[in-house]
């Protein structure tokens, strides 16, 4: 199978990657993933030159990878690496059409995404770490660590809608929250993705942690430096997704958990959690932010029901004061 150019590649396609690298600041790793993409094409085009390819040769071509093993994801990755060349090089080269526009890769199978069993997340957020010091920003890295991990699981948020919350909605000239947290009424209020804004619950464990953080939350805090954040780095700023994800894999190593905890991993077993003991997949949904119920569907297959009710009762962390999670530990019987 034909990997880069042995020589150099076809001008058309040393000035497609060019325009990549210096005019759309594409990382080397993409560049050469194109670069492989490219080299296939030229190799199964042969002495046909790539202005003179059809819908017939690239739908051929695609065929001839497929029967060499190549996956479904790979095969997509190399459409689209195509068809981006050819959107860029058509206009400028008086091509009379993208000879890929209307190719369709075979769809790769959509796998049901990794998550912790119940007793796992139990024991990820039950852990109590040892602070590195007994000063006042250690103290207050384990508090904000906590209520960061509990808030994933409690609520079900993406990596980006929790490092950009608010600790309350802020309205001030040049500046409005985007996300906030408003404790009072257990919630958080989050722009997802497409601009589509939801309220999620915030569960009664999470909360507690959430106030546990607040309170040390100042021993972090610069004068002048993100006063609005709700979760702060060490030098004051609002935190990096990056320290999230660090911070994360360390503490889940530290519980014990057998597995490569990232924070979608926390929202997957949200997902999973809710929807074994509840059976709504609608109220999922809505908790998750999916704009089509069939992105939701890789969790399970399940009727409908109420979002607040389901919250209350199913989640594994989410009770109440004076209600239990109802029935969390039977159904995890029967799922892990």
């Amino acid at each position: 199978m034909a990997e880069p150019f042995a020589s150099s590649p076809p001008p058309a396609v040393a000035q497609w990657l060019e325009y990549l690298r210096g005019s759309r600041r594409y990382s080397g790793h993409t560049l050469e993933a194109y670069r492989r993409d490219l080299a296939r094409l030229v190799e199964l085009a042969g002495p046909l030159p790539l202005e003179n390819l059809s819908p017939g040769h690239v739908r051929r071509f695609l065929g001839q990878l497929h029967a060499r093993g190549l996956g479904p994801r790979t095969l997509a990755r190399t459409v689209a690496g195509w068809r981006g060349f050819y959107q860029w090089w058509a206009p400028r080269a008086g091509l009379a059409a993208n000879p890929v526009a209307g190719l369709r890769p075979p769809k790769a199978p959509r796998g049901l995404p990794k998550a912790l069993s119940v007793e796992q997340a139990q024991a990820l957020l039950e852990h109590e770490p040892v602070a590195a010091d007994d000063g006042p920003q250690a103290r207050a890295v384990l508090a904000r660590d906590r209520a960061m991990f509990e808030l994933f699981y409690s609520s079900g948020l993406r990596l980006s809608e929790l490092t950009g919350l608010d600790a309350g909605y802020a309205r001030e000239p040049g500046y409005e929250s985007a996300g906030w947290l408003d404790l009072e009424q257990a919630e958080v209020s989050v722009l997802g993705k497409g601009g589509k804004r939801r309220t999620v619950p915030v569960g009664s464990q999470a909360a507690d942690a959430l106030r546990a953080w607040l309170a040390e939350r100042p021993a972090l805090a610069r004068p002048g430096l993100d006063p609005h954040a709700l979760f702060l780095g060490r030098r004051g700023r609002r935190i990096a997704p990056r320290v999230v994800q660090e911070r994360l894999a360390a503490w889940a190593k530290a519980s014990g958990v057998p597995a490569h905890v990232h924070p979608h991993v926390l929202r997957h077993s949200f997902a999973s959690h809710v929807l074994q003991s509840a059976e709504d997949l609608r109220a999922v949904q809505e908790m998750l932010g999916h704009a089509s119920i069939s992105t939701t569907q890789i969790y399970t297959r399940l009727d409908f029901q109420h979002l607040a009710k389901v919250y209350d009762k199913a989640h594994p962390r989410a009770a109440r004061v004076g209600s239990a999670p109802a029935g969390a530990d039977d159904e995890q019987d029967k799922h892990d």
